[in-house]
């Protein structure tokens, strides 16, 4: 169950992070609610996995996902660089989330 929430936890943090682009464009209520909403479910569902999970690696997870799910979402969604080197590296950054999972 702490993996469950440690994923959620890492794909709010994505959320998140894409409500900071949408509040940026949009300054509405709506979009700060969501920016909150976001954040605020990422570090609770962290929170959990964290009375589980050793917090280096709960971190690391949680980093992961939200730096490697923003990098891929920004590539499809707002037409940022898609240039090999790049995915390389976020591909690196996702087998290390595999492998932290794989050893713990």
């Amino acid at each position: 169950m702490a993996w469950i929430s440690l994923v959620l936890a890492g794909l709010f943090e994505v959320c998140g992070v894409l409500s900071i682009n949408k509040l940026h464009k949009d300054k509405s209520l709506f979009s700060l609610l969501l920016l909150l909403v976001s954040f605020g479910l990422s570090f609770l569902f962290l929170a959990v996995a964290l009375e589980v999970l050793p917090m280096g690696t709960a971190y690391a997870v949680w980093t992961g996902i939200g730096a490697s799910g923003g990098a891929l979402l920004g590539m499809v969604f707002f037409r940022e660089s898609k240039d090999w080197k790049r995915v390389f590296f976020i591909l690196l950054i996702i087998c290390a989330v595999v492998g932290l999972k794989l050893i713990s």
